[in-house]
């Protein structure tokens, strides 16, 4: 694998090459896995202390488990609770015992139920999970699931611009699908308030499908969005 951090686009497919991106102390790797779903699975490595957190063990958990290596996974970090999201995780963590399998507090059963896996962190507003020496912050944006969570890295020493890990819950061009009308205007309060309203639009955000994007590119559409309805 080649370190292309100078030229990090986000841009992966099934079966294609990982793209990988520096951002201080961390290394950020990017790939897609599952031909069907193309789900995008990411690792953060602290340079200073070898250890890995994974976010959406989604697919190819062998894939996973390569990119990984030796180092030593200390998380598992589910985003929501949709099968397509999950279907990884009870193979690496039998080969990681030891990582916290860490989800939102109302997915956290169902992400038990079906995967076999028990939930060792059940995470809300204001808590942290460390990536070595930095911490991803966690952010709870209801309504795709009840339990969808973004994730932070606001660490000057990583990044001086911020980093957003958004699960289903915010792509380029919207917000993740809803099943209600009451959960649509949940993710989009929850986008607004704790995301849009907070955050520069320099932040840069990976979604757990396709193209990475910024919220400066898609802040002008957020009235299109809540006037549309999706």
């Amino acid at each position: 694998m080649t370190d292309r951090s100078d030229s990090y686009t986000g841009d992966v497919s099934p079966g294609g090459d990982p793209d990988v991106r520096s951002l201080g102390c961390l290394t950020l790797t990017k790939v897609a896995v599952d031909p069907d779903m193309s789900n995008n699975c990411y690792l953060l490595h602290c340079g200073e202390t070898d250890e890995v957190v994974l976010i959406d063990a989604a697919a190819e958990p062998e894939r996973l488990l390569e990119l990984i290596g030796d180092r030593s996974l200390t998380s598992i970090v589910t985003t929501h609770q949709h099968w397509d999201h999950h279907r990884g995780l009870a193979a690496v963590k039998a080969v990681h015992p030891a990582a916290t399998v860490v989800a939102g507090e109302p997915d956290a059963d169902p992400i038990t139920e079906q995967t076999g896996v028990s939930v060792d962190r059940r995470v809300r507003e204001g808590d942290k999970v460390a990536v070595g020496t930095c911490d991803l912050h966690v952010i709870p944006v209801a309504g795709h699931t009840p339990g969808s969570i973004v994730l932070l890295l606001d660490d000057p020493v990583a990044s001086p611009t911020p980093h957003l890990f958004t699960g289903d819950s915010l792509f380029p061009g919207g917000p993740g699908r809803t099943t209600s009308p009451e959960d649509f205007t949940s993710i989009m309060d929850d986008l607004e308030a704790k995301v849009f309203d907070r955050l520069a639009d320099e932040t840069w955000f990976y979604p757990g499908h396709g193209n990475d994007s910024t919220l400066g590119a898609e802040r002008p559409h957020l009235g299109e969005w809540r006037a549309r309805g999706w």
